[in-house]
């Protein structure tokens, strides 16, 4: 599709549903005047200009967003963004997530978990000619590795420049792909955290809900060496100097003001077919459910509360629960919803529209139908996929997967080889072996698989993997107490467990890894050739998607054109602006929930139990009024989170919420619950986004936690 239909297609919808839509950047010019009439103050194409203020002071954790805001580095992001490195420096003995942590110095500061990293975006570029050109006639298999060579080519010569990490992003199914260029900053030390009774106040109830009491904000430091590029972790490094960095508003919003998101969404999934979203509200969100409660259950009762084995699961613990009350949300409004046959009304509706033109028919006419077979083809061994998918939650199996594939890859030019085992890949590949001495206990990583076995073992007969019966000594009908023995001995054999076996296996060679006794060694091996031909098979299934999905997109495009609907792509964990205002909404008949909260909700809501568990001296501060610069006459309180009505998504978390003059206002860490299901669809009645207003931010900071060093080296504007 052309690039100036698209555009032409973002500035006709706007006006009719503005706060609905995750923008590229280079989206916005187009959008100016609606922009400005909404509350914008600064030029909209800044906010398209990646190099400049305030683009280049947001910046992706890698799953989470965080933003610049001081000269030397200070990054702003999610508790719970940060709760893997928190969880990773602490110890029983000193439990940074129970008490919380504060660097006075930058020698005080702490090294992240191995494998953190901050990437800052300097360029988007399309590549889609690039990437096409030439491949017009493959199909299946031979277009997926196709597409797959021309990103790795172009990847390599974007980080032909030493300190660069660069990705090609596919947009509309694959309709557009763009290459993005970051600095790639590889020392990331943790700075500071407030106690889990403030960061994660409320815990799991309150996740997903409104009102909201929550602190949930953390700071990093990015480190680089004394020539200014990324660098390993040393006690040489010096702090980066962004080339510019967030003022943080100590005035903050009120009720109807305009905001905007910048940030990395995950994943959205608004064109979806009917098809794909019967299957996943009816049977994938359920089952994911199921598991990740199960998994709840199995780490709590095989982990004492307060043990080395908890601390070590405490941010899977906090994962597993966010989405099953995620997926419990999704099933709950999906129930209530006609979004079924709303996407089968707009199926008919597009199919009609294309019945209608000879050239749309010459076009599109075949397309619907070929997606709904190809779909309906990955949806075949559903039933087994999501339990072997699911056992990428336990440890020692994809591990030893992932070491024995490197060893293979290994064997090939490095431009052959899959993404994730090239040398560009090796540091990120070692830290996620490092990392694991703090995720994983042999006794909880045992009664997981343990669990996904059994389900497993039932499966019908035509499901079941020769192979992996084999090693696992599973017969035609389980038997529990051999299975339990088999992992026992497998367990207490492997020395995958510890942190220099696993690195010594990164330099070993195919015939060392099948020479190996090691019980998950010897699995990885006798797996292979079964996992490649599997793989081998979705590549085929992917490539055929590859072709028909950019079809249906397109067709798509051009309909919402017509009909003067918002065209935009869906999140897909690249950089993306959402605009919206301050407001609060109603999430059932008869109540009315206004957009702040209060210091007194924390005092109202304590019972000094987790996850109500406020620490007394914030109790006796909010009792005495002790409200300092932070005061807002029309709460007659200090705020602590505040709704809007921008769109966002997992992703989003940490992501700096700006008013109109770029300062930041919030941090976004949260949606209601009436709005997960806006992954699907957004409705401007209930969807909403959750905030840490800045100013209780900073009044934690200044009054509870003495931040002093910190405010100190920000920039807070009144």
């Amino acid at each position: 599709m052309k690039k100036w239909l698209l555009t032409v297609a973002v500035a006709a919808s706007f006006g009719a549903q503005a706060d609905e839509g995750m923008w590229q950047p280079y989206q916005l010019p187009a959008l100016a005047d609606e922009l400005k009439a909404k509350g914008l103050e600064i030029d909209a194409k800044s906010i398209s200009k990646l190099t400049e203020f305030p683009m280049n002071a947001v910046i992706s954790l890698g799953g989470c967003t965080a933003s610049f805001v001081s000269p030397k580095g200070l990054a702003v992001t999610n508790h719970h963004c940060a709760y893997g490195s928190i969880q990773y420096n602490s110890t029983p003995e000193k439990n940074l997530l129970k008490d919380g942590f504060l660097a006075k110095s930058y020698g005080e500061e702490l090294q992240a978990t191995p494998g953190s990293r901050i990437y800052v975006t300097e360029a988007v570029t399309n590549v889609t000619d690039k990437v096409k050109k030439g491949l017009e006639s493959k199909v299946g298999n031979d277009f997926y590795q196709g597409i797959e060579h021309k990103e790795k080519s172009l990847v390599a010569e974007c980080e032909a420049e030493d300190g660069y990490r660069c990705q090609v992003y596919s947009f509309h199914g694959g309709l557009e792909y763009y290459l993005v260029k970051q600095l790639e900053i590889r020392d990331v030390r943790l700075v500071y955290n407030p106690a889990a009774s403030v960061g994660k106040y409320g815990g799991d109830i309150d996740n997903w809900m409104w009102p909201r009491h929550t602190g949930d904000f953390s700071f990093y430091r990015g480190y680089v060496s004394k020539q200014g590029k990324p660098a390993d972790f040393s006690k040489d490094n010096v702090p980066y100097e962004p080339k510019s960095f967030l003022k943080v508003s100590a005035k903050g919003v009120s009720d109807g003001d305009f905001v905007m998101v910048a940030g990395y969404p995950g994943r959205t999934n608004r064109y979806r077919t009917a098809n794909e979203v019967e299957n996943q509200f009816e049977w994938a969100y359920p089952e994911g459910k199921m598991l990740r409660e199960r998994f709840i259950e199995i780490i709590k009762e095989t982990a004492p509360e307060g043990s080395d084995e908890r601390i070590k699961y405490e941010s899977l613990i906090a994962g597993l629960a966010n989405y099953a009350k995620n997926f419990t949300s999704m099933i709950e409004f999906y129930g209530k919803s006609t979004m079924l046959d709303d996407r089968k009304g707009r199926e008919s509706e597009l199919a009609n529209w294309i019945s209608k033109d000879s050239k749309r028919q010459q076009q599109y006419g075949k397309t619907l139908a070929e997606l709904d077979k190809l779909i309906a083809e990955g949806q075949e061994h559903q039933a087994r996929d999501i339990i072997l998918g699911y056992i990428r939650y336990t440890t020692m199996v994809p591990t030893a997967r992932k070491l024995y594939r490197l060893a293979n890859e290994k064997q090939l030019d490095d431009m052959a080889r899959e993404p994730g085992y090239q040398e560009r890949d090796m540091i990120r590949f070692k830290s996620s072996m490092e990392r694991i001495d703090r995720r994983y206990a042999a006794s909880v990583d045992k009664a997981v698989l343990f669990d996904l076995l059994k389900r497993y073992a039932v499966l019908p007969a035509g499901e079941r993997i020769t192979a992996l019966d084999k090693v696992f000594g599973i017969g035609k009908k389980l038997d529990e107490k051999k299975l339990s023995k088999t992992l026992d001995k497998m367990y207490a054999k492997t020395k995958l467990g510890e942190m220099d076996t696993r690195l010594a296996w990164l330099d070993k060679s195919v015939a060392d890894f099948k020479a190996s006794n090691d019980p998950f060694i010897k699995f990885a091996v006798a797996m292979y050739d079964t996992d490649m031909k599997q793989e081998k098979k979705d590549k085929e299934l992917a490539g055929k998607l590859m072709k028909v999905r950019p079809q249906y997109m397109d067709a798509i495009i051009a309909y919402n054109t017509e009909l003067g609907k918002p065209v935009y792509a869906d999140a897909n964990s690249s950089l993306r602006v959402s605009v919206g205002h301050v407001k609060g909404y109603s999430p059932q008949d008869g109540l009315q929930a206004v957009p702040f909260t209060r210091l007194e909700g924390i005092l109202a809501k304590d019972t000094g139990v987790s996850p109500f568990d406020a620490p007394s001296k914030q109790l006796e501060l909010i009792k005495q009024k002790q409200y300092g610069d932070f005061y807002v006459k029309s709460l007659d309180s200090v705020p602590v989170n505040f709704l809007s009505t921008l769109d966002t998504t997992g992703g989003n978390s940490g992501s700096p919420t700006l008013n109109g003059r770029a300062e930041l206002v919030g941090l976004l860490f949260d949606g209601v619950y009436e709005s997960i299901i806006g992954d699907w669809g957004y409705d401007p009645e209930t969807n909403r986004s959750i905030q840490i207003d800045s100013r209780y931010m900073l009044w934690v900071m200044k009054y509870l936690d003495n931040a002093d060093n910190l405010l100190a080296e920000m920039e807070i504007v009144h």
